[in-house]
């Protein structure tokens, strides 16, 4: 089993910048593939970011050229700074772990709300 605790959310303007982390725990044994994911009211879930087990990184259009992935594997975390934030960003951001092209699991989400 493989737990993922995601935090950093919080309110901020328009314009601003967040960096959400996700920790991860238990059994990571294996090549594991994270994303990041977000949900607003409303909405489905989508894909926002992913990082390879070799550093590799995609992302979603509508946020290509301000969010950045990044793992530090020592600590088993991944990061999403968010820049330039759009109120359109506003959504609970999820953690997913993909383990040997198998087993998936999610973190709790954590809330970004973008004001202006």
């Amino acid at each position: 089993q493989v737990q993922l605790v995601e935090s950093g959310g919080g309110l901020v303007q328009v314009g601003g910048s967040l960096r959400l982390s996700c920790v991860a725990s238990g059994s990571l044994d294996g090549v594991n593939v994270m994303r990041w994911y977000r949900q607003a009211p409303g909405r489905q879930r989508e894909w926002v970011a992913v990082i390879g087990a070799d550093g590799r990184t995609n992302y979603a259009y509508s946020v290509r050229g301000r969010f950045t992935i990044a793992r530090d594997n020592a600590k088993h975390t991944i990061y999403l700074q968010m820049n330039s934030l759009k109120r359109e960003d506003t959504a609970v951001y999820y953690c997913q772990l993909t383990q040997s092209g198998i087993h998936e699991y999610w973190g709790q989400g954590t809330q970004v709300t973008v004001s202006s």
